[in-house]
């Protein structure tokens, strides 16, 4: 199987296995990828080479960066800089611009690097007249923000620009607002002061983590793509699950989760994956939405699998000052919980279609493959293993990349640089220049394009909620209507963050919701890691809700099914697992799901009371599961339906007599599906 090979604009999908994927349907799942990751431009020549040159630069510098000191600002200045022009150069305008270089993104590129170079240039005394900013501060600082902005629109869409300016407006004309909404207004100098000079605007939080640990996984998960990496998981993944009823579905999901740290989009490893695996799941007997709708919750699966979490996971140890190590282990049971649960619903898949065998090709079997490919497990797990050594999270990442590179050397298939450049058989510069090794350090930076620029963008909403009180505001109005319910703020909230979602992406999303909606549940006493990780998983939600919809319509593409029916299925595999997040808020030992618990509880003391919340959440999950899809030991009737629905949703509540109702509902439902299938089996042997 070919690796896949992560472009700017595009996925060129797996192959090896048996397809029945159209190039058609592929490129038109290419175009949701685009709509996620911008529609980049495929330049020739010079310009070609130019580009990539300085997108290694980039990769370069910032690796260099995770092992020496760069001063904080200027890392995050130079980041910007680095990820404006390279943006400029890629993302045309128009897509009818696309594949050239126009006069006006030269114009705009140059203006990037002029505004970046004076804002270097004038070190502390610039940060200094942050208060009081000269003309042409005032002049470059209006330059930079409708820069970010316009390369925020190129690389993600018009939605994430248009949120932004809606927000400087509220900061620029909040006196004319009525009350709670109503401030005293900030006039350009403030503006500009504060969201161009400062730490807490465009270089705040957002573009410190994109500039450290997001680009540094981003290049990481470039050189394990292009060592093979994605390639191994996926045929190790057929070579596990293939051959069995429920095989086909297996095999998406191990696949997503192993795909996960290499791909960290969504809407990639969907694509990646379906252009594989539809064939198959078609043969067991899927039908097409509900081939997507498995395929879209793969993909999602990759967004929220440790050891490498989507982008937004890295903003949540940023915005609670704790370790990217933490945010693995409280991600770790959740991530159990959404597996389990679409493991389960694959079971009852196979008894639902009657699915029987699918044969297929195997190169090898997985033993094989382990033995010969093993180092890849190796460079995935490094970064959880260099952690545990007690290296920063930017260390580690930096040292697993160069694990990464030296084991790729084991196989000569594996090898970012060809063994002929070694042995003289290969010119060494033109066989380094076409290795996978410089496409690995090119992808690391182009790959990371559109989530920096987002970060950009997201720094000038966080510069405006700081800078307004829009934060405490937004928190006391919600308790305000939640009546002090920790309930109903969790319900306000989610809402909340899946209305954001719809409009934006992930990481957006995420960071917009932690600093307007998470001061609400953390003043109603949830603590702060649990109402941070409750919004992080309703943000990963926008994958498959629409209108932004990607993974579902990228999944529709590929299997050819309705895109809303798609969306609808995918639903139908994620929502069960989307209860936990409430777990872990409204009960105070539900943040033991997030292996960590408020201070005033001990794990001694509470053990059992944990273990039976966590045990809980896995009937639950189940229960839930088998109500969404229709099916427990046998097709459910209407009420029994409703009946597990009902029973998965009272046993989320930590109350014991919900607990305990949910469990008898669970249990009559199943008393009356064996009832009702002896009865079947009674009736078949009398005829």
């Amino acid at each position: 199987m070919i690796p896949t090979e992560q472009k700017p604009g595009g996925v060129a999908p797996a192959g090896g296995h048996e397809s029945a994927v159209s190039a058609e349907a592929l490129a038109k799942a290419e175009q949701f990828i685009e709509e996620e990751e911008g529609a980049a431009s495929h330049l020739k020549g010079w310009l070609a080479a130019f580009v990539t040159l300085l997108a290694i630069g980039t990769t370069l510098f910032h690796l260099y960066a995770a092992y020496d000191i760069v001063p904080t600002q200027q890392l995050r200045m130079i980041h910007v800089g680095l990820v404006l022009v390279l943006s400029f150069l890629l993302f045309p305008v128009a897509k009818r611009y696309r594949d050239r270089l126009m006069w006006w993104d030269l114009i705009a590129m140059l203006m990037s690097v002029a505004v970046i170079v004076y804002m270097l240039a004038g070190g502390d005394d610039f940060t200094d007249r942050a208060v009081t900013p000269n003309v042409w501060d005032k002049v470059l600082g209006v330059a930079l923000i409708v820069l970010v902005l316009e390369a925020t629109r190129r690389t993600s869409g018009w939605i994430m620009p248009i949120v932004v300016v809606v927000f400087l407006l509220y900061a620029t004309f909040g006196q004319y607002l009525p009350a709670p909404w109503t401030h005293r207004g900030y006039d350009i100098d403030r503006l500009i002061g504060h969201m161009t000079m400062t730490l807490e605007g465009i270089f705040g939080t957002a573009v410190d983590v994109s500039s450290t640990l997001i680009i540094l996984f981003t290049i990481y998960g470039a050189f394990l793509q292009f060592s093979g990496a994605g390639k191994f998981f996926l045929d190790f993944s057929f070579a596990v699950m293939g051959g069995k009823p429920t095989g086909a579905g297996r095999t998406v999901v191990l696949s997503s989760f192993l795909l996960g740290g290499p791909s960290g989009s969504g809407v990639a490893t969907t694509v990646t994956i379906g252009s594989v695996a539809f064939p198959m799941l078609s043969k067991a007997g899927y039908e097409k939405n509900a081939a997507g709708g498995l395929l879209a919750a793969g993909g999602l699966g990759a967004i929220i699998s440790p050891p490498v979490l989507g982008a937004a996971a890295f903003l949540i140890a940023e915005f609670l000052k704790i370790s990217y190590l933490e945010v693995i282990l409280m991600a770790t049971i959740p991530t159990v919980l959404f597996y389990f649960s679409l493991f389960f619903m694959v079971e009852l898949d196979a008894r639902k279609y009657g699915m029987g065998q699918v044969p297929f090709e195997r190169a090898a079997t997985a033993w094989e493959l382990a033995k010969r490919y093993w180092f890849h497990f190796l460079s995935l797990m490094s970064i959880v293993i260099f952690m545990l050594l007690g290296y920063s999270p930017t260390l580690s990442v930096f040292y697993a990349t160069l694990v990464a590179i030296a084991v790729s050397f084991l196989r000569r298939d594996c090898a970012l640089i060809p063994y002929d450049v070694f042995t003289g058989k290969m010119p060494v510069l033109k066989g380094i220049w076409n290795s996978n090794l410089v496409k690995a350090l090119e992808g690391g930076t182009t790959q990371v394009l559109n989530v920096a620029a987002t970060c950009a963008a997201a720094g000038l909403i966080v510069g405006v909620v700081t800078l307004t009180g829009l934060g405490l505001k937004f928190s006391s109005i919600v308790i305000a209507y939640a009546g002090g319910s920790v309930m109903l703020t969790a319900l306000y909230t989610a809402l909340i963050v899946w209305i954001v979602g719809l409009a934006v992406p992930v990481t957006a999303s995420y960071i917009i919701c932690a600093v307007i909606t998470a001061p609400a549940m953390i003043q109603l006493g949830i603590p702060d890691y649990a109402a941070h990780m409750f919004i992080f998983y309703y943000a990963v939600l926008s994958e498959v809700s629409p209108p932004t919809a990607l993974s579902p319509f990228a999944a529709a593409a590929i299997t050819g099914g309705d895109p809303y029916k798609t969306t609808l299925q995918s639903w139908k595999y994620t929502l069960p697992a989307f209860v936990v997040p409430f777990i872990f808020v409204i009960d105070p030992f539900g943040s033991g799901l997030l292996l960590k618990l408020p201070k005033t509880l001990t794990w001694a003391a509470h053990w059992q009371d944990i273990a039976l919340v966590i045990a809980m959440a896995f009937v639950a999950i189940g229960t839930l599961a088998a109500g969404a899809q229709g099916w427990l030991l046998t097709r459910t009737t209407t009420p029994e339906r409703i009946m597990l629905i009902v029973a998965g949703t009272l046993m989320v509540i930590p109350r014991s007599w919900f607990d305990a109702v949910g469990l008898g509902l669970l249990a009559l439902v199943i008393v009356s599906q064996l009832a009702r299938r002896k009865a079947a089996n009674t009736a078949n042997k009398e005829t």
